[in-house]
């Protein structure tokens, strides 16, 4: 019988990075706690690995004693958790500021190593209160554990994503898509199993103690190509209209209140920044080349999943 004699946490195990994080580590032979607010409902990953492998716990970030009973004998945290917009008590500073530094502190406390996925657009100085708090909690972080790794990707891609999905459904709706900004935005999008891998070569000592990592895929896209290649995937012909900043800001004022909101005010200001790898950190080779990794092309992933988004399905020749 196969044993796992490794134990390694992840935080927010569930959530779209979290659960590819788990496959990763179950394909390596990790024993696994998935520190999750609602444990109930984790149980699709425990497919993912042998029986008694995957192992769904409770923990809330805004609850230290549930973060540390979860921490409790495990060789390495991870922490997947991130939330886009803020909802009842689950606040962008009591989950991303003030809970990832409660993760690194149960980390320190239990002589655990650290591993923290933050976001390209963390800024302590940003106008968007994400920035701020992605920015706060890489701070508490390195306060509470100097030596853990962080790594920052740009937009994630992958089968449960919310940005090719969320474009893909809207076109199917929508007559017109719309530009914020004029779709000037530079995004890198970058796949959700090669931030996965990243996490895996920092356990495997690839990355720097104490050090930042950008996670960029291999092109730069503006929002209008993003918008572009969606449609053109998906086979719909849709007219592309520009939202100015300010239009876009006051739709959001209204639309933030719709469960599982399109679009947020705080979104809008993310969206006047460029969300791509910093040349600091390719001089340095601090991305995910540097740790060994050649990143998947959004052509050769997204297509896969969105099929389901064309009119006649898999098979449903692409618009040209």
């Amino acid at each position: 019988m196969q044993t796992f004699d490794r134990l390694v946490t992840v935080y927010g195990g569930s959530g779209f990075i979290g659960r590819h994080v788990v496959r990763a580590l179950a394909r390596r032979g990790f024993r696994i706690r998935v520190a999750v607010r609602r444990p109930d409902l984790a149980g699709h990953l425990q497919p993912l690995g042998a029986v008694g492998q995957i192992s769904p716990v409770q923990a809330n970030l805004r609850y230290p004693d549930s973060v540390r009973h979860a921490a409790e004998g495990a060789e390495i945290l991870i922490n997947c958790v991130g939330i886009l917009y803020e909802t009842g008590r689950q606040k962008f500073d009591s989950v991303q500021g003030r809970g990832a530094e409660t993760v690194a502190r149960a980390a320190a406390d239990a002589g655990a190593r650290m591993i923290h996925v933050s976001a390209i657009g963390a800024d302590a100085d940003g106008r968007a209160l994400y920035a701020r708090s992605k920015a706060a909690g890489e701070a508490g972080v390195l306060r509470q554990k100097p030596d853990a790794v962080i790594l920052r990707p740009s937009v994630v891609f992958g089968p449960e994503d919310g940005l090719f999905n969320r474009f893909a459904a809207l076109a199917q709706m929508s007559p017109v898509m719309p530009l914020i900004g004029g779709g000037e935005t530079r995004f890198q999008p970058v796949f959700a199993g090669d931030v996965a891998e990243a996490v895996m070569a920092a356990i495997d000592g690839k990355a720097k103690a104490g050090t930042t990592y950008e996670l960029g895929g291999p092109a730069v896209k503006s929002m209008k190509e993003i918008i572009e290649f969606v449609l053109a995937t998906t086979g719909r012909r849709r007219p592309l209209m520009t939202l100015p900043f300010g239009l876009a800001a006051f739709q959001a004022k209204f639309l933030q209140y719709i469960p599982n909101p399109p679009l947020t005010p705080d979104q809008v200001e993310l969206l006047k920044v460029d969300n791509v790898v910093s040349a600091g950190a390719t001089a340095d080779g601090r991305t995910l080349q540097g740790l060994g990794i050649h990143p998947q092309s959004v052509e050769a992933i997204v297509p896969s999943y969105l099929w389901r988004f064309r009119r006649q399905g898999q098979f449903a020749e692409q618009a040209r």
